[in-house]
């Protein structure tokens, strides 16, 4: 019994070899092979294989990501505008509510026409004003309060020129009588426009100013045009 039993295990062992190796073709088909060769024969397109070497790959894999998930949103220019004064302290108090940052926005003044003027100013507030006024006064410098531009006040006005020459000349004779942080800029003549302007807005800032209030803003933020050019220098 036992031996008729191993003979049975030899002879099936025997027929899986010759099945596997192909031998019984013409009447069992071979089962399929994970030879080198078989799989060779599969391959589609083998000659697109490119092999690379260590750290190719991932600087390949890197380049082919879309570079705007690289990049920074750029910075735009928005400015609104033109506003009277009334309309450009209503739109800076707009600014502050929302709060956008101090510095951000500008107001920049253009005139048509202007003098030149020797001025010191903008001073931190009405005390800086005062002991400037005695320092004039001990100096005896003629001066007077100005009340515009809002960029210069407080200040304090030391003389009115028709030309930039004129004012500089005014300003080496002041500076040579020991007055301090003089200075010669263009002072508006008649009416003014005024604007506000974030040069440098990144995302953030752009989606605040975008979405001020229409009915509060009386000109809304747009992307800036050739730039104003500013009646203070």
């Amino acid at each position: 019994m036992l031996r008729a039993l191993a003979l049975l295990l030899l002879l099936a062992n025997l027929g899986f070899h010759a099945w596997t190796q192909g031998w019984l073709s013409p009447w069992l088909p071979p089962p399929a092979s994970d030879r080198e060769p078989q799989r060779l024969a599969a391959q589609l397109h083998p000659e697109r294989i490119v092999v690379l070497r260590d750290g190719v790959a991932s600087a390949a894999v890197a380049a082919a990501q879309p570079a705007a998930a690289h990049e920074e949103p750029a910075a735009l220019c928005l400015e609104a505008g033109p506003f009277d004064e009334a309309g450009a302290r209503v739109a800076e108090a707009l600014l502050a509510e929302h709060e956008v940052a101090e510095g951000a926005v500008t107001r920049e003044i253009v005139a048509r026409n202007h003098t030149w003027g020797v001025v010191i100013g903008r001073l931190a507030d009405r005390e800086a004003l005062r002991a400037r006024a005695e320092e004039l006064t001990r100096l005896k410098i003629r001066f007077e309060e100005m009340s515009t531009p809002s960029t210069l006040v407080p200040g304090l006005r030391l003389g009115n020129f028709s030309d930039r020459y004129g004012a500089e000349t005014a300003l080496a004779g002041l500076l040579a009588k020991g007055v301090r942080d003089a200075r010669v800029v263009a002072l508006p003549l008649g009416a003014t426009q005024h604007w506000l302007r974030a040069p440098q807005a990144d995302a953030e800032l752009q989606m605040r100013l975008r979405s001020l209030p229409p009915e509060r803003l009386e000109r809304p933020f747009q992307p800036c045009a050739a730039p104003p050019q500013p009646a203070s220098g």
